[in-house]
């Protein structure tokens, strides 16, 4: 079986040397938008492409503003202020994402509390959320109390799994339900739709990264998505050192952030953008070729979950166990093959191993069996 992989994919690929996870594409107008930047001088966060990349993006996602900061996450670091979250605070996430969302908190002086993802959507469940919020919360004039910790819980940041939308419509519900901000982490679902509506326009904010190998990169570079105008202006104020506008004066009126994406990188995802659609009918022709391989066998696919349309970011398959899960990443990347497990759970990493953690039967489960294979853009 293993082996018949190795030749699938090699045949998908066209090629017998090393096959990478997922490598960026550069066939459209990146060069042409590159000298043109250059030729300019404006390289850095001055020029006109980051703001024709802020409004590409608004207009293919439906958000109302786009915010384009150096990376994703700044983009969550910058939508956690700006939903009042601070020192002593607590935000709920999934212990099964990239490190970047538990960082992001971290770096408010909150910390995360962890609730369990859906095996389906490999997300946030609506369901385990719910529970927690009515059995360990109560509600006070201060906000949404812990009644563990006796900190108030001020947002909750669930994250697309390799580009697969989680249940957001029912996890929005039940934030509102209990006045907390609903900060969606899309850093890997550009592309994916929840019920005809793009991911990370749910919440109060969404964010979205740009880096080396995402659906589209701009080398490194993130997007703070919101339909609330007057929050985009302070997103933007906070990413530009809280620069009081002036022609030569400098003067700032809060601690502001070097977040703003440089012009040369947003020249880069303005070219990259156009292709957008184009990859993703490739990748999703991609995961259609891979379904169809593990139809009959033991592995399962994960496809995308219902109600959704997926970008396919990273195409994933679920082992039977760790064992057979090490066995098989062990083959495949001997024989040349990039393929990786999924990431340590938050709550088992030396900096979060004393956040509060709930029942995560369905994480720990997923992290013994998750396996990622190549997916790359096949055109």
């Amino acid at each position: 079986m293993y082996n018949e992989f190795i030749k699938f994919v090699k045949e998908l690929y066209k090629t017998d040397d090393f096959i990478p996870l997922h490598e960026p594409l550069f066939v459209g107008n990146e060069k042409k938008y590159l000298n043109e930047c250059i030729d300019s001088t404006f390289v850095s966060s001055v020029g006109k492409f980051v703001e024709l990349f802020e409004e590409n993006i608004a207009k293919y996602t439906g958000a109302k503003q786009a915010i384009a900061c150096v990376n994703g996450t700044a983009a969550l670091h910058i939508a956690l202020i700006l939903s009042s979250v601070k020192q002593d605070d607590e935000v709920i996430t999934q212990p099964l994402t990239f490190i970047a969302t538990a960082n992001a908190i971290s770096y408010t002086g909150a910390k995360p509390v962890f609730v369990d993802v859906d095996k389906d959507t490999l997300g946030l469940s609506p369901e385990k959320l719910d529970f927690f919020l009515k059995t360990k919360t109560k509600q006070t004039t201060d906000g949404c109390k812990n009644i563990t910790t006796g900190k108030i819980i001020k947002a909750c940041i669930p994250m697309h799994t390799f580009g697969h939308p989680v249940k957001i419509d029912e996890i929005k519900k039940i934030c509102d339900r209990y006045n907390i901000s609903l900060i969606e982490d899309a850093a890997e679902s550009l592309g994916s739709f929840y019920k005809d509506q793009h991911t990370g326009t749910f919440g109060k904010f969404g964010t979205l990264s740009f880096n080396g190998n995402k659906t589209i990169t701009t080398g490194g570079g993130g997007m703070i998505l919101t339909d609330d105008n007057e929050l985009a202006k302070q997103a933007k104020h906070l990413t530009t050192q809280a620069k009081i506008p002036h022609k030569w004066n400098y003067v700032h009126d809060f601690i502001g952030y070097n977040y703003r994406l440089p012009n040369i990188n947003a020249a880069l995802g303005v070219a990259q953008l156009e292709q957008l659609p184009g990859f993703i009918k490739s990748k999703r022709v991609l995961a259609e070729n891979y379904k169809l391989f593990f139809k009959n066998t033991e592995i399962q696919f994960v496809s995308e979950p219902e109600n959704t349309k997926s970008n396919y970011w990273l195409n994933t398959i679920l082992l039977k166990t760790r064992q057979e899960r090490d066995k098989f990443l062990k083959f495949t990347n001997e024989n040349r093959v990039m393929t990786r497990p999924v990431w340590e759970l938050m709550n088992r990493l030396e900096m979060f191993k004393n956040c509060q953690v709930e029942d995560i039967e369905n994480a720990e489960w997923l992290a013994d069996t998750v396996v990622n294979i190549p997916s790359s853009n096949v055109l």
